[in-house]
């Protein structure tokens, strides 16, 4: 059952005239936010500085671990115990002051074997630890 037979249907357009209204709004909104931001900037002149090189050089002591757990500190042997490896920073220090530890554990060396000179310098009362690593790769 037909009854709209004789109606014709209207066609259906678009309607341009909003959407170009809404996208000029957008483009003011944008420009006039990228203007603010422009005259909002701080022009900051940093002060400067001389400052004296220091001439002492930091205190470095190297511990070497081997694959096998052995432990040298300043190429003298550490024992293999926490507490002689403590001894041995703590000889090896003197009365410098705040040392750097570096260690130098080989690459199939055990983790173990890093924590224990980790272990070591915390028990010497030294906290500057960092690793010694090489660059590239040496199969």
């Amino acid at each position: 059952m037909n009854f709209q037979r004789g109606r014709n249907h209207e066609e259906l357009e678009i309607n341009f005239i909003p959407l170009i209204d809404v996208l000029l709004v957008i483009i003011i909104f944008l420009i006039v936010n990228a203007t603010f931001s422009r005259t909002s900037e701080l022009q900051i002149n940093l002060p400067t500085a001389e400052a004296n090189v220091s001439e002492e050089k930091p205190l470095i002591i190297t511990v070497d671990v081997d694959e096998a757990g052995h432990f040298m500190v300043e190429a003298k042997d550490a024992g293999t115990s926490v507490e002689s490896i403590a001894n041995a920073l703590k000889a090896a220090v003197d009365d410098g002051k705040d040392p750097t530890i570096v260690i130098n554990a080989d690459a199939k060396s055990t983790h173990q074997s890093v924590v224990n000179v980790m272990e070591a310098a915390r028990l010497a009362n030294f906290t500057h630890i960092t690793f010694a690593t090489q660059s590239g790769s040496s199969n």
